[in-house]
């Protein structure tokens, strides 16, 4: 038995048992006894595609990368549609087209340079069918179980940093954005669409932080300006050890909702693109946000959604309902 999968069998062992049960073993010799199998707070025992040592890395530090899970054909097939959108040859129903806050007013033509991101492309054939890949939910299933609901779908094009650094993502926690739970039956999966790396901007996570509570979040001060809804968190600890996630073309990341993350500014003159899909279980339900620290992003969805649906008043339940979408198992609840 390797040694991860040794530390997994005992951390199930001794959260199946209660404190009096669990006693110091005078030899080195004596079996364990074990009642009945318990599942770990932030995986499921659907499958065995995880191994032990997958599941140890997502219990201690809240993400697991694969490489190469995503075909170059799909992500190709991906950029073109990308493409047509930004060309605006094709119109897509609630889709909402994001442009950098310094580049917005810029001498760029409308195409796809103008773009920094795609949100809520659920109702583009191409570009959801990256949400319903078989590759990615027989992973995302292993963290929400059999029943999935995608409920949050995004492109991002990261434009080269106009000197602004408004191209850099604040460090955030992807639940202050949703009004359901349980959180730790929520995923992200995230998929370079080319090279990743620090120069371009890529992903940056604080390990372990998923472990925490969601916390207080707002737009950052920054000089150059900020982008509609990049919210950061208010006083994280910046001596915690970050990963800088440098990926190829087609490499995976799936991480947990909790999880503080963010990207840095594209120092390249190229576009760094991304295709992502947040994934809860269908048996989630949804919270009342109001007098919890969510209230002020919750008044903002809610303004930018009622001009977006061209509806007085929508509640923050509702804009989830009208975006999610059954890709595997039954609707129960969401």
């Amino acid at each position: 038995m390797s040694r991860a999968a040794e530390r997994l069998r005992l951390m199930i062992g001794h959260l199946d048992r209660s404190p009096e049960a669990i006693k110091a073993a005078p030899t080195s010799a004596q079996p364990a006894i074990y009642s009945h199998p318990h599942r770990l707070r932030y995986t499921v025992d659907t499958s065995d595609l995880l191994t032990p040592e997958q599941r140890l890395s997502y219990e201690e530090n809240g993400f697991i990368l694969i490489k190469n899970l995503v075909s170059e054909e799909d992500i190709d097939r991906f950029k073109k549609e990308f493409e047509r959108i930004s060309r605006q040859e094709v119109k897509v129903p609630g889709l909402v087209v994001m442009r950098d806050v310094a580049i917005v007013k810029s001498e760029f033509v409308p195409d796809q340079r103008a773009v920094s991101k795609l949100q809520d492309f659920q109702e583009d054939p191409e570009l959801f069918r990256y949400c319903t890949l078989p590759e990615i939910l027989q992973y995302v299933e292993c963290f929400t179980g059999p029943n999935v609901m995608a409920m949050h779908t995004m492109l991002i094009n990261k434009p080269p940093d106009a000197g602004k650094k408004t191209s850099r993502h604040p460090m955030h926690q992807d639940l202050h954005y949703f009004p359901f739970r349980p959180a730790d039956r929520i995923v992200c999966s995230w998929t370079a669409m080319e090279k990743v790396n620090r120069q371009n901007g890529c992903l940056v996570v604080l390990p372990g932080t998923h472990t925490g509570t969601l916390q207080e979040h707002d737009y950052p001060e920054w000089e150059g300006g900020v982008n509609k809804m990049y919210h950061g968190v208010r006083g994280y600890d910046p001596q915690h050890p970050r990963v800088h996630l440098e990926m190829e073309k087609g490499d995976t990341v799936f991480f947990h909702p909790l999880l503080i993350h963010g990207s840095g500014m594209n120092q390249t003159q190229g576009f760094r693109k991304a295709i992502s899909c947040h994934y809860a279980s269908a048996d989630c339900y949804y919270i009342d946000v109001k007098g919890t620290t969510q209230e002020n992003i919750e008044k903002e969805v809610k303004q930018i959604a009622a001009r977006k649906y061209n509806m007085d008043e929508i509640s923050f339940e509702d804009t989830w309902a009208f975006r999610g979408r059954l890709v595997q198992g039954e609707r129960t609840s969401l």
